[in-house]
């Protein structure tokens, strides 16, 4: 595990991010199906239209194939996102479905392959506004005020149960059928993307969450925001990947959890702290 240092450019009051991801396999995989990116520009240049981008995507398909699925997803994304130029939704959009078009090519010459799909929530900050992009049931957070609310929608049977008010959440976590998705990369050939059109203005000790159902399916939102706000984000992601694993951890656990410093009057510089630990 390491850490580096970047700067943060733009015309608008720098942000002064404190970020950290972590993947861990969990007790009850082989394989950590799993994967984590998150771009930051170089250090002290511009670099166009991102000052962050992050995502978890979370394979599907068993074997070693849902492994596959997910990082086609997240290197494809990542590439295109810093190469498109469009608006932030249509970016966003244009790589998600070029990751969706990447992983059915690959299932179709590999048979090893077939069937194989991903989860993928990504957050980008641009202009200081958050942007979402999503499918599947990984999750994005959002923490301001000691508030915690989710910014992602479920895309899977359970949730949309509950949405239409055939069960309550309890029911819903209690089910069998609580991992039956609806929507991922990979699975249609017109992905059903949760895209932002408008990005939500960031400020000072704003903080956001990513990570798959690896961490939810374990961990209370009442103990994920208390561990973000009380936490630098590298401890929080430690602290709550151990309580995963304390409530059982049998599924691979994902997340990274990115801070905005209180103060954002920095001028001359803006630095962040990266860590990724891709297994452990």
């Amino acid at each position: 595990m390491s850490a580096i240092t970047e700067a943060i450019p733009g015309e608008f009051p720098r942000l002064v991010l404190d970020c950290w991801m972590l993947s861990h396999p969990g007790y009850g995989r082989e394989n950590n199906e799993d994967a984590i990116r998150c771009w930051l520009p170089e250090s002290g240049k511009q670099s166009g239209m991102w000052d962050l981008l992050a995502l978890v995507a979370d394979g599907i398909g068993g074997h070693s194939s849902g492994e596959v699925a997910s990082g086609i997803a997240a290197e494809t994304i990542l590439r295109l996102a810093n190469e498109l130029d469009d608006s932030p939704s249509e970016v966003l959009r244009r790589s998600f479905t070029a990751a969706n078009a990447a992983i059915i090519e690959r299932g179709r010459g590999d048979p090893a392959c077939v069937g194989m799909g991903t989860t993928c929530t990504l957050l980008a900050l641009s202009a200081g506004a958050l942007f979402l992009a999503h499918i599947g049931d990984s999750r994005a957070y959002f923490l301001r005020d000691g508030q915690l609310r989710q910014l992602s929608e479920d895309d899977s049977l359970m949730a949309q149960m509950v949405r239409r008010g055939l069960l309550n959440e309890k029911e819903a976590a209690r089910s069998r059928d609580r991992h039956i998705l609806l929507h991922a990369l990979g699975t249609e050939e017109i992905p059903a993307l949760t895209v932002w059109q408008e990005g939500l203005p960031v400020q000072g000790g704003d903080a956001f969450l990513l990570c798959s159902d690896g961490l939810t399916n374990f961990v209370d939102d009442s103990d994920i925001a208390s561990a973000i706000a009380a936490m630098a984000a590298r401890d929080a992601c430690n602290a709550l990947c151990e309580a995963a694993l304390k409530a059982g951890g049998t599924d691979n656990i994902s997340l990274g959890v990115f801070k905005v410093a209180a103060d954002t009057s920095a001028t001359d510089s803006a630095t962040s702290c990266l860590g990724a630990a891709l297994s452990q």
